[in-house]
């Protein structure tokens, strides 16, 4: 017996333009209503991890070339496209330093952040796993 197939539900958004935190939400919020994501909790999980990966493109990556969203039986993956290679740094918690606490909280919702290097810089991808 073979396991069901996995099904996905994908959109892509590239822009030659700046992409704000606040595009990328909107277009999230979109999407999850598109595909019947209506977990409150959840839904807010993935607005926070679009939301700092997308402040981190914009900050420390030259920007963000793509922003991609997957739905699937797994949860809700985001995925920021940028035009650096330099993979996104983890400093240290220091809570007498201002910032540099999102990708903990990304690490936190997700479970963890994968980095894959593509043609003209990367892609930083977590998923917000189902309950």
């Amino acid at each position: 017996m073979h396991p069901p197939k996995e099904q996905r539900v994908v959109r892509e958004w590239e822009r030659n333009g700046a992409v704000s935190a606040a595009e990328a939400r909107a277009a999230a919020r979109d999407f999850m209503a598109s595909v019947g994501y209506d977990d409150e909790r959840q839904a807010e999980a993935v607005l926070l991890v679009v939301s700092e990966l997308v402040t981190n493109a914009l900050r420390h990556a030259h920007g963000v070339t793509a922003l991609r969203l997957d739905h699937s039986d797994r949860g809700l993956t985001v995925s920021v496209y940028d035009a650096a290679d330099e993979p996104p740094r983890t400093l240290p918690l220091d809570p007498a330093r201002p910032g540099g606490f999102g990708l903990h909280l990304v690490r936190d919702l997700a479970g963890r952040l994968d980095v894959e290097w593509c043609p003209g810089g990367k892609r930083v991808r977590a998923t917000v796993p189902l309950s």
